[in-house]
């Protein structure tokens, strides 16, 4: 009985395979350079914290705010401290107090102090567990800021978040709009306009200042210092923590992003339109029709074991310049506080959606224009589990033309495997004549050796699309299917009492499922059907390495796809088991050997085709290399 054994194409494929996994899972690890950031952070941290306790000493005279205009001797030294701006100070809404505007989609609340919004809730979403009634909040208990550094005249440094704005809410049509005013003057201020429109996620805000020439130094533009600390909104910490970032679009619609491990900082080079705190399934946008110039952004991982349980993810920074226009500084912007959903960032036209990690190049093409608008249909009239098994019936079924042709392939490179290893008998002792004869023998049968791999190399970018597009697929938060509560997280079946390294502390089925499904596909790919190759030097070893990946394949899946979303193993389990049937199908129902074999005989006895350029290069090689080996010899 013949031993089974891998062919050459078929372990060309899983190589590659293997080696796509392996970048894709370690694509997000921390290099060298980051880990010893880590170590850096620490001091950053202690920095910060002193600078803030410096701060609050310096501001300490805020609390008199409250004075009155009479009182002469309390004005001098407010004056002192707020360079300009003390008649802010004594306005009625120099206190702690709120003001709170909503719609359809979010409620905000912003402070009297500062200006700034203070909380962002999202009300159509909830954190972690849908039924368990916690919205998502984007901003609250002052894990946000939004600072402007004014530099006056007499050489001061003063931050907005330590002063008090002046509120005004009118309605405008069906618009809400909420001015705060940080006063100098009865006509000279520093201006907030937030203008929330009904059922909608885009907020937009003005910053304008009139008539601060005679107190503000315009001669350097204004720093406006953006931070947030995000929240973990999503039941696996590291899943989440993994596609949290800062995101940016720059210069003519160029886009890039800041490292999300350990601590990253970044200039942007030109002219950026927009920034993003991107978390993995909302995200927190700042855009501009004025671009900033020179931007510096700054990211820092906050999880020190994703293990345990969390509040923070990331801590990021943005410091954009505000240029003066006429000794005054004129913003329009806009916050977007919302969802990481491609679809509902592309309707803003502002390019938005390139935040969604779709992959680069053709990955990302297949993601846009087929991935997203197949799935977007089928989940629009069925249930999203169900819509996942029908979409993957249908990429596998438009695959199955280049599945027949490389089982074709195999099958021909099968029937000539007697030959080709009489060949390697007869040149034992001259593997390039052996290789000559081989390649001679191919092209009389016409055989391209090649034509079994490309098919599968044709299939390896769908591969790593579905590898970006369920992560990033926002239908899927907190969508159940079978055992499985939210198809965007694990679908956990046993909590285990312990944590296994690489594995985790829970075990998911369908990542099981999954590495079953696998296991059946490569021992059914390794047997004598799939055997084309002829046994050459070094096949032996390799043979035997291919043998023990039949079972570390489904124990990669296990460990690897242990944590990662329900809804990307669900469509692994179901796209290797339709491969299943397809193989199956072909192998006895479509591919007859016997014509095979008949038709190859045929067509030796025919003209030989025209090789190749590929052929003919490779053969003109192989003969140079044969004539230098026969001069060296004779030498």
């Amino acid at each position: 009985m013949e031993e089974k054994k891998f062919d050459l194409n078929s372990i060309i494929g899983f190589v590659l395979i293997f080696g796509i996994l392996i970048w894709i899972m370690y694509q997000n690890q921390p290099s060298d350079k980051e880990i010893a950031a880590e170590k850096a952070k620490k001091e950053l941290v202690a920095k910060q914290e002193a600078q803030a306790k410096a701060d609050k000493t310096k501001t300490a005279v805020l609390p008199v705010a409250a004075a009155t205009p009479g009182d002469t001797v309390q004005l001098a030294q407010l004056q002192k401290t707020l360079g300009g701006f003390a008649y802010s100070a004594t306005l009625p809404s120099a206190k702690e107090s709120f003001t709170t505007i909503e719609n359809e989609k979010m409620i905000l609340k912003i402070a009297n102090k500062g200006g700034y919004i203070v909380e962002a809730t999202l009300k159509e979403f909830e954190k972690f567990k849908k039924g368990s009634g916690e919205l998502v909040e984007l901003i609250k208990d002052n894990n946000a800021n939004l600072n402007i550094q004014l530099q006056t005249n007499d050489n001061r440094t003063l931050n907005s978040k330590d002063l008090f704005f002046e509120p005004t809410l009118t309605k405008v049509g069906a618009d809400q709009v909420l001015t705060m005013r940080l006063k100098a003057g009865a006509n000279e201020f520093l201006e907030y306009k937030y203008i929330l429109k009904p059922n909608d996620y885009l907020v937009g805000f003005d910053i304008r200042s009139q008539g601060l020439n005679k107190v503000l130094n315009s001669a350097k533009p204004l720093d406006l210092v953006w931070d947030l600390k995000t929240y973990r909104n999503e039941k696996s910490v590291a899943y989440d923590n993994r596609f949290t970032e800062i995101d940016y679009e720059y210069g003519d619609e160029k886009y890039s992003n800041v490292s999300s491990h350990g601590q990253g900082k970044e200039e942007a080079p030109e002219k950026v339109s927009y920034i993003a705190f991107k978390q993995h399934f909302f995200a927190t946008i700042l855009s501009t029709e004025k671009p900033f110039e020179k931007s510096k952004l700054q990211s820092d991982d906050l999880v020190k074991d994703d293990k345990i349980d969390t509040v923070f993810t990331k801590q990021f920074k943005a410091t954009v310049p505000l240029a003066f226009s006429n000794g005054e500084v004129d913003y329009k912007m806009s916050w977007y506080f919302g969802p990481s959903d491609y679809k509902v960032l592309k309707s803003y036209d502002r390019n938005f959606q390139k935040i969604i990690p779709l992959g680069w190049g053709i990955f990302g093409w297949i993601n846009r224009w087929v991935f997203i608008p197949l799935f977007g249909f089928l989940s629009s009239y069925i249930a999203y589990g169900i819509a996942i098994i029908i979409f993957t019936i249908l990429i596998k079924l438009a695959m199955s033309p280049i599945t027949y042709k490389s089982f074709l392939s195999q099958a021909k490179m099968k029937v000539l495997r007697p030959e080709i290893t009489e060949l390697g008998e007869k040149f034992k002792k001259d593997p390039m004549k052996k290789q000559q004869e081989t390649m001679k023998l191919y092209n009389k049968a016409g055989v391209n050796p090649m034509a079994g791999c490309i098919p599968a190399l044709i299939q390896l970018p769908f591969m790593y699309a579905s590898f970006q597009f369920f992560p990033s697929a926002f239908e899927l938060r907190q969508k159940g299917f079978l055992w499985a509560d939210d198809l965007s997280s694990f679908d956990s079946v046993v909590k285990l009492p312990f944590n296994i390294p690489l594995y985790g502390d829970h075990i998911s089925l369908f990542p099981i499922l999954a590495a079953i499904a696998i296991f059946f596909y490569m021992k059914m790919t390794s047997g004598d059907q799939q055997m084309a190759a002829p046994q050459q030097e070094g096949m032996p070893d390799m043979a035997k390495m291919m043998k023990i990946m039949i079972y570390v394949s489904p124990l990669m899946m296990l460990i690897f796809f242990n944590s990662y979303g329900a809804g990307l193993s669900l469509y692994n389990f179901i796209s290797n088991l339709i491969t299943i049937g397809i193989m199956f199908v072909i192998k006895n129902y479509i591919v007859d050997t016997d014509k095979i074999h008949a038709q190859i005989q045929e067509n030796k006895l025919k003209e030989p085709k025209k090789q190749s350029k590929f052929q003919k290069r490779l053969q003109e090689v192989m003969e140079q290399q044969e004539a230098a080996k026969t001069q060296n010899k004779k030498k």
